[in-house]
């Protein structure tokens, strides 16, 4: 059995990560943490989260809660990084979602210095599905 963080709180609410003793895994895992009963998420459509991501057992780099608003962007489109696209479309609106995104499903071998991502970084999202528009 696969490992995975545990996230603080529910729908709505800022999460907070704990991350198991064990290495991340391999490939993208997609855990839904709270089902929503809204529309499925179709590829194509722009999706409305809020979002924290961090790396596996390391630092928070960007979430959408403390800036206290949204974002929205094209689902399933190659317009996000590949974890996302695979692992949101198809996802209630209402639902939490966790996303372990390995390199290769995340910013690649280069990662994104500026964000303390290296190209060998796993990506860990807790993502809230609020809707699409």
């Amino acid at each position: 059995m696969t490992e995975l963080p545990t996230a603080s709180g529910g729908f709505g609410d800022k999460p907070e990560l704990a991350f198991p003793a064990t290495p991340a895994p391999e490939g993208l895992q997609v855990q839904v943490l709270e089902q929503g009963d809204g529309d499925a998420v179709q590829a194509g459509d722009t999706i409305v989260v809020n979002y924290l991501g961090q790396t596996w057992g390391g630092h928070v780099f960007d979430n959408s809660y403390d800036r206290g608003s949204t974002i929205s962007f094209p689902i399933g489109m190659g317009v996000v990084i590949g974890g996302w696209d695979d692992g949101l479309v198809g996802q209630q609106i209402g639902s939490r979602v966790l996303l372990s995104i390995p390199p290769e499903h995340g910013y690649g071998p280069n990662g994104v210095p500026q964000a303390g991502i290296t190209g060998d970084d796993t990506l860990v999202f807790v993502v809230d599905v609020v809707g699409v528009e």
